[in-house]
């Protein structure tokens, strides 16, 4: 019986986990999203934001930044909010032809070429991401979730770790590493681990709050028979 529930569990972690980069996107849409910290930022040449986490287009931008591409970034930026991602996609594409050094809008057509399913340009636009800013962590989160996608999981596994390495509150990298570590890799204490951190950073989420309850109570139970077998 309890062997059942656990499987029914980690098939809804499943679930959930499939649809994460969905769920985003229509996060994305929202009016309110540029300023949730959502979408990648703009972000220095040769250097990682300010902020751990990715900024959204209405924060604060480096001064140095050119005004002309702070204000295309912006504007593909906001059309990718309300949702138009052809039209964003074209803007980012001009946005990199005329500023290519700045990772954030390589990211945002990763996050476009992923929802297309387009796994080639998906990688190409991470790798442009990467080569100017090899610390993004949104890059790099959104690296672990294509490796994962094509099960590579333990490149996955790098990437994320990479991320939180050079982001520790960077929330998502550590629930996608929770999610890697528990229905992937089997790993049950790291999956723990990266998940109360995901929800030490954001707050209260009830469905991670019902996986950690889970998952203690998995890894006490396993703790417990290696005890006996000893």
């Amino acid at each position: 019986m309890q062997r059942r529930s656990a499987e029914k569990m980690s098939l809804r972690r499943l679930n959930r986990n499939t649809g994460f980069v969905a769920g985003l996107l229509v996060l994305l849409m929202s009016a309110g999203c540029a300023s949730s910290g959502l979408l990648p930022s703009l972000g220095a040449p040769d250097s990682r934001p300010a902020e751990s986490a990715e900024r959204g287009a209405e924060a604060a931008v480096d001064p140095t930044i050119p005004a002309a591409a702070r204000t295309l970034f912006e504007q593909a930026t906001a059309v990718m909010a309300a949702g138009d991602f052809v039209e964003a996609e074209l803007r980012f594409k001009e946005f990199v032809l005329q500023y290519p050094e700045f990772p954030g809008a390589h990211v945002n057509l990763a996050i476009i070429s992923a929802k297309n399913e387009d796994d080639d340009a998906t990688r190409a636009a991470l790798d442009a991401a990467l080569a100017a800013d090899p610390n993004h962590p949104a890059a790099l989160n959104q690296l672990g979730m294509l490796l994962r996608r094509n099960g590579n999981f333990l490149e996955a596994e790098a990437a994320y770790l990479k991320a939180v390495t050079v982001s520790p509150d960077y929330a998502l990298a550590h629930y996608n590493l929770g999610v890697l570590n528990e229905l992937y890799l089997q790993r049950l204490e790291p999956a723990l681990q990266h998940f109360e951190a995901y929800q030490a950073l954001v707050g209260e989420d009830k469905q991670v709050e019902r996986w950690i309850a889970d998952l203690r109570r998995r890894v006490a139970a396993s703790q417990s028979t290696a005890n006996v077998a000893e």
